[in-house]
């Protein structure tokens, strides 16, 4: 199957390569971002993912669209399936993420912190009785940010932010307003596909103008969690985990085998791999309501890109 490993283009110029991304910082102020097929957990790479570069840019695109007259984005264009031509921003220091429900596995998600018996977290007070995958009173945002504990993401208040001075008062209304409305925008059209948006992240950036656009992605399998919405009720009934896009199999199979921190990583067998990439065009037939069509153009995704992006080549 096709794969798009790396996207090291030598004529395209200031190359930054991301876990999953490799980008480009164009003289004129714009950015080229080229989603790879790379899968990254454990602060490695696991394994590539055919056509997982093209679901989450066009996941992305679909949702950009949606929302662009809740907030102004960054993207100019999209030269290639796996390609997001885009302004490039001072990035805001905090990741708004936003929960609609009492879920969660990391040690800073809203239901590790309950479970420990924490009501007032990140601002916002929870009620007792709350159950495992309860939908909350309503959405609320759950600030992190990088700036704190040695790069890890910790819990912080609005007020703290504030005082912190990762964000003015001003930034902080603005970028909380636009979370709280792209996310009840997901919400709404999620459920039209009989899908529930649990929770998700987004970021923030300052362009040279000093306005506040969204940046990175929005509402991809990868930033957020969907539940399946007819399997919701049976599952919260059951005290089960309700049915999602179990796009994390490759993850769980390498923690059993080994310390994926500091063991070599075992060869992941291509059926999962291809199971893995089945649910990635399945998340996004789903969340769009479209039917996805590969790019097959060029001997290699490589040769295709860089077809595409030949017009922003410098050297």
């Amino acid at each position: 199957m096709r794969i798009l490993q790396d996207a090291i283009i030598p004529e395209l110029p200031n190359l930054y390569r991301g876990k999953v991304r490799d980008n480009y910082d164009l003289p004129d102020g714009r950015r080229l971002i080229i989603s790879s097929d790379r899968l990254s957990a454990f602060d490695r790479i696991l394994a590539c993912i055919p056509w997982k570069g093209q679901v989450l840019t066009q996941t992305a695109r679909f949702w950009f669209d949606a929302t662009a007259d809740i907030c102004p984005n960054h993207v100019l264009g999209y030269p290639d399936p796996n390609v997001v031509l885009g302004q490039r921003l001072d990035i805001l220091p905090v990741e708004m993420v936003v929960r609609g429900y009492l879920a969660g596995t990391t040690g800073t998600s809203v239901l590790t912190l309950y479970k420990k018996g924490q009501r007032q977290m990140y601002g916002h007070t929870l009620p007792d009785g709350l159950r495992d995958n309860e939908a909350l009173p309503q959405p609320i945002i759950t600030p992190t940010s990088k700036a704190f504990d040695g790069g890890h993401d910790e819990p912080l208040t609005a007020a703290q932010i504030v005082e912190a001075g990762l964000l003015s008062q001003a930034q902080w209304d603005e970028v909380s307003a636009h979370a709280l409305a792209l996310f009840a925008r997901g919400q709404k059209m999620a459920a039209e596909r009989g899908l529930i948006l649990v929770d998700t992240k987004y970021e923030f950036g300052l362009d040279p103008q000093g306005r506040i656009l969204l940046a990175d992605e929005i509402h991809t399998p990868d930033s957020s969690r969907y539940w399946i919405a007819d399997g919701y009720d049976a599952a919260f009934a059951g005290g089960t985990r309700p049915p999602s896009f179990d796009k994390d199999v490759i993850r769980a199979w390498v923690a059993k085998r080994c310390d994926p921190y500091h063991d070599p990583i075992p060869e992941i067998p291509a059926e999962m791999i291809e199971k893995t990439s089945a649910v990635y065009i399945e998340a996004f037939e789903r969340i769009t309501g479209q039917s996805f069509v590969p790019d097959t153009r060029g001997a290699t995704p490589l040769d295709r890109v860089r077809e595409n992006l030949r017009p922003f080549f410098t050297a």
